[in-house]
């Protein structure tokens, strides 16, 4: 089913020109907006139903691919009114409702789980008339047949072994490969550095974008495999070509901004920001998720008040109760603080919005952010007192996380507050010593698709102590080990310039000096880092 396809040699920019300008307001759009989802790219997902069901089913799977759940979720009703014998229209709102699977497990609660059980029963009773049709509902039923007996890992990996199984009895079924790499590109262990299953995904998708270039699904996963910083730059191809499959998609158009993050390039991420939430319209979590993005990207180019106006558009949105959406809510107010070293800013941040008006006691993990902002802007301050009331409030929010990736996130942040409130203390050498435990336990594990990056670094706030106590040597190092992983960032490139001035090694100072006056060659405010910069001048 061709559902539109725009031709560019740079597709993903084509999308953002077709979408209308930069600047853009987002309660205006979320009032006037309606979502008319049409190129979505090419999907063929042969199903035994009616004609006009097969035609709305293509429909429905392309909506899938790019995680347009409502309309989705409408297609594959439209589906089963079709054709009220189409068992596999129940499978498709079965998989609708699991929503997206690189936020699991903390988005799948129990009610989740037994929908989706009783759609799959609905699916059988409807009608599955080929083995192929009975393995995909089988292979779902795997992830949620043992759900109060199992944990979350165990039936995901039955997931992802059902799935490749259903692709291995079909090898001429590219949807049961595509979707047997998406289980296994989410089923990936965040302390695995060897990258197996996101190696896995890439196996079984990089021969389809090469054979179906136009297919939504082998785009947006590979997009997904390489959101990590060793494999970024293999996602380049898929990131550029994505927003020009599915143009109308608001996630599509998002998405390549995980891979230009993961790279520096973050005029090209503010540009698919501005773009998915124009099309989104504010709708969806999607727009509070982009624009956690483009505020990051912003301050990255020392455009503090763009950044501040992306904000605020985020706030103007639509509100809506998901937990992607509570973590850009507490994100962006602690990056804008502590990007720009306000730290009496930071050390007073309040939890926005107001609590009486979103439910942050069932984000814990979300409001973590806010203790952490604050503690670190405490502990900057010179306040181990107010540092350390922070590090007590991440340890009971820690208690009341529940998914044990977020866990040790907020375990991580409680190290870290405690090793900045030893610095207020005086206690130098403690401090760097607990900072190098705090980055140790940060590197070994992943950052989240929920967000751009971390909040602040622990190794970059090691390199910031390490400068600030006359070892420059030591933190440029740092600081080299935070760009490797976090290319572009700018807090990193200002801090190795001045370690490497300190250090007395002119020649790499001038060099980073010149990196940070071009990067922040658009710059909307005043930092004191690219005066210094100036100050340093050009390589000679």
């Amino acid at each position: 089913m061709k559902i539109g396809f725009l031709a560019s040699g740079r597709p993903w920019l084509a999308a953002v020109l077709a979408v209308g300008g930069l600047g853009l307001g987002s309660s205006a759009i979320a009032q006037e907006h309606t979502h008319d989802l049409t190129r979505l790219g090419t999907v063929e997902f042969k199903v035994e139903c009616s004609a006009t069901a097969q035609e709305d089913f293509n429909r429905a799977m392309a909506l899938y691919h790019s995680f347009a759940w409502n309309e989705a979720s409408a297609s594959f009703a439209d589906v089963a009114a079709a054709d009220p014998a189409c068992g596999m229209a129940h499978w498709g709102r079965a998989m609708v409702m699991l929503d997206n699977p690189f936020l699991w497990p903390g988005n799948l609660p129990p009610d989740k789980l037994d929908a989706v059980a009783d759609a799959l029963e609905e699916a059988r009773s409807a009608g599955l008339t080929t083995e192929r049709e009975q393995g995909y509902v089988e292979a779902l039923q795997a992830f949620v047949r043992d759900r109060d007996s199992l944990d979350h890992r165990s039936r995901v990996q039955a997931f992802e072994e059902a799935m490749g199984k259903v692709a291995a009895d079909n090898p001429d079924d590219m949807e049961a490969s595509i979707l047997h790499a998406l289980v296994t590109s989410a089923n990936f262990e965040p302390a695995d550095k060897t990258y197996a299953n996101q190696m896995r995904a890439a196996e079984i998708l990089e021969p389809l974008f090469q054979s179906h270039p136009d297919h939504p699904g082998v785009a947006h996963y590979m997009i997904h495999t390489y959101d990590y910083p060793s494999l970024a730059e293999h996602g380049l191809e898929a990131a550029r070509r994505y927003a020009g499959i599915a143009p109308d998609a608001p996630h599509a158009l998002h998405m390549p901004s995980h891979i230009f993050t993961r790279v520096g390039n973050w005029e090209d991420s503010i540009a698919s920001n501005i773009a998915s939430a124009k099309a989104d319209g504010g709708m969806t979590l999607n727009t509070h998720h982009g624009y956690d993005y483009m505020v990051y990207a912003h301050l990255q180019l020392a455009q503090d008040q763009a950044a501040q106006d992306a904000m605020q558009q985020a706030r103007g949105a639509t509100k809506v109760d998901h937990f992607a959406t509570a973590f850009a809510y507490a994100a962006m107010p602690a990056r804008l603080a502590l990007e720009r070293g306000e730290w009496a800013e930071a050390a007073n941040l309040a939890l926005e919005p107001p609590a009486d008006a979103y439910p942050w006691q069932k984000y814990p993990h979300a409001e973590a952010i806010n203790a952490f902002a604050r503690g670190i802007g405490a502990a900057l301050s010179g306040n181990a007192a107010a540092a350390r009331d922070q590090q007590v409030r991440l340890e009971a929010l820690r208690e009341a996380t529940g998914p044990a990736y977020w866990v040790e996130q907020v375990e991580i942040q409680g190290d870290i507050v405690g090793a900045l409130s030893l610095c207020a203390d005086g206690q130098v050498q403690d401090c760097i010593a607990a900072l190098k435990q705090a980055a140790a336990r940060e590197d070994a594990t992943e950052k989240h698709v929920v967000t751009p990056g971390p909040i602040l670094p622990a190794r970059e706030l090691l390199a910031d102590v390490l400068l600030a106590n006359d070892q420059p040597a030591e933190a440029l190092t740092e600081y080299a080990v935070v760009l490797a992983k976090e290319p572009n960032r700018y807090r990193a490139v200002a801090g190795a310039m001045e370690a490497a001035k300190k250090a007395g090694d002119l020649d790499k100072a001038r060099a980073h000096a010149a990196h940070l006056l071009k990067q922040a060659g658009k710059a909307d405010s005043e930092r004191a880092s690219l005066q210094s910069a100036q100050r340093i001048g050009p390589r000679q």
